[in-house]
């Protein structure tokens, strides 16, 4: 007997949209197709003609513990996420402590375990650490990284030695190296020369265009000695993606798959320098917002097939914490929730087509991440019910009193979105009609392709 059966929907098939009946048992998806024939099932989902689509996953938030719970923690993070359409996320190391060991690792793990309502990977964190960087593979991260090439929050920053060989334990692991593309030399000499500036942009300005695309050229020369697979978290400027275009064409004209891929983040596609007088500090991150030209570049890279996904680089403050010299603000904005609702809202726009919308929110962070072995990714037979409800005419202004996350405001206030209607993990109900609809801890480690058992682990160490 089926557990689901979603009807009166459509779905994304055969480049069309396709009216559909959907029949979940269990975790997975067993059965689509037309007007198929059930005795019985636990529930019945009228979608009344909405879409269902594959869910998002984010390869990219910072759920701030340990350390940090006054900002997120597992559970309001993953909260935010399923309301927003996100059942997988992957968090960042840069916590309190920071997840650069296998004792950190299993902190972090078990806080995870307890309070997660979706599916979860974890990263490993690159400092000097590159003795333990084995270790942290077979204890089952996702991959490493960030791995900051500048300053940012929660000074995991390293030199250019460290990266090199860091890129080199990660290739001989046969893992992925995520990277954080900013260069540290550029930010320092702008910050000292534009020490007087308070202007609402300078936080553009001591960290310009140049300095990603600097950063990204050191690292893709380094990524094509070692041939080591690479992913770079939240490009934003013209520039780099030209550098990752090229990259990407030269394999593709020797037959090769490219070593990188990359990621764009919500507030890089639809925030500008223009907002900054709004925004003021609440606009700050790492990269900071660019100019229009930039915004046009990303958007064609994401259509031309350039970018490979959209992730949110959740990085939740307190206002209070925000609300000050933009000098001395921390740098990062809240967003799992927005990623999904705004990334729809832009198909409903005709920026980008639907097709490619659901390529850069779930196959390919999955692809790209391993999440397709753990049947992330796709609505197909035989994949987890991982699916999101939604009505593309329900637009509706984004809030942020209607959210979940402890930051308590959003950078994309009064924005148009497209927010689901049901979001489903693994064949279960966590967000129905505005409300959370989930246990805490019922969500779902999704081990990386390290992974040894303990009796293997004591074996090697």
């Amino acid at each position: 007997m089926p557990d689901i059966l979603i009807k009166n929907t459509r779905i994304y098939h055969n480049n069309s949209l396709q009216p559909a009946e959907i029949i979940i048992k269990g975790s997975k998806v067993i059965k689509i197709g037309k007007d198929l024939r059930v005795s019985s099932s636990d529930l019945i989902i009228d979608a009344d003609g909405a879409l269902t689509l594959p869910a998002g996953i984010d390869v990219h938030v910072h759920f701030r513990e340990p350390g940090m719970t006054t900002k997120e923690n597992w559970y309001t993070g993953s909260c935010a996420a399923a309301a927003g359409g996100i059942t997988t996320v992957i968090d960042q190391p840069n916590t309190i402590p920071p997840t650069t060991d296998r004792r950190s690792f299993e902190q972090k793990l078990k806080l995870a375990r307890g309070k997660s309502i979706i599916d979860f990977g974890i990263n490993g964190g690159v400092t000097g650490n590159i003795n333990n960087l084995e270790k942290l593979w077979k204890s089952g991260v996702t991959a490493f990284g960030e791995i900051f090439m500048a300053e940012s929050t929660g000074g995991l920053n390293i030199t250019e030695k460290i990266f090199n060989e860091a890129l080199s334990e990660i290739k001989r692991l046969g893992a992925l190296a995520s990277i954080h593309a900013e260069d540290e030399e550029i930010c320092f000499e702008l910050e000292r020369l534009l020490k007087g500036d308070i202007s609402y942009d300078y936080h553009s300005k001591v960290r310009p265009n140049e300095c990603e695309a600097v950063a990204v050229q050191k690292a893709l020369e380094i990524i094509s000695k070692l041939n080591v697979k690479a992913h770079f978290c939240h490009i934003s400027t013209l520039e780099a993606i030209g550098l990752i275009r090229k990259e990407k064409f030269l394999a593709r004209r020797e037959n090769k798959i490219p070593l990188s891929t990359c990621e764009v983040t919500p507030h890089h596609l639809f925030l500008s320098i223009r907002n900054c007088e709004k925004l003021r500090s609440f606009g700050k991150m790492n990269p900071p917002l660019r100019g229009s030209h930039s915004i046009k570049a990303l958007v064609n890279g994401i259509n031309d097939g350039t970018i490979d996904m959209v992730a949110s680089d959740h990085a939740p403050h307190l206002e209070s914490e925000k609300d000050t010299d933009i000098r001395f603000a921390p740098s990062g904005v809240p967003g799992v929730e927005t990623l999904m609702p705004l990334m729809l809202a832009a198909v409903r726009k005709n920026i980008l087509p639907l097709a490619k919308m659901i390529m850069i929110t779930s196959w390919n962070p999955a692809k790209s991440f391993g999440l397709d072995r753990h049947a992330k990714g796709r609505l197909e037979v035989g994949f987890d019910a991982d699916l999101i409800i939604v009505d593309p005419r329900a637009l509706q202004p984004i809030k942020a009193e209607m959210l979940h996350s402890k930051a308590g405001w959003t950078p994309f206030e009064g924005m148009d979105a497209v927010f689901p209607k049901y979001t489903l993990s693994r064949g279960e109900v966590i967000w129905i009609e505005e409300s959370i609809n989930a246990r805490p801890g019922r969500g779902n480690f999704l081990e990386g392709d390290g992974r040894k058992s303990e009796e293997d682990f004591e074996e090697t160490e």
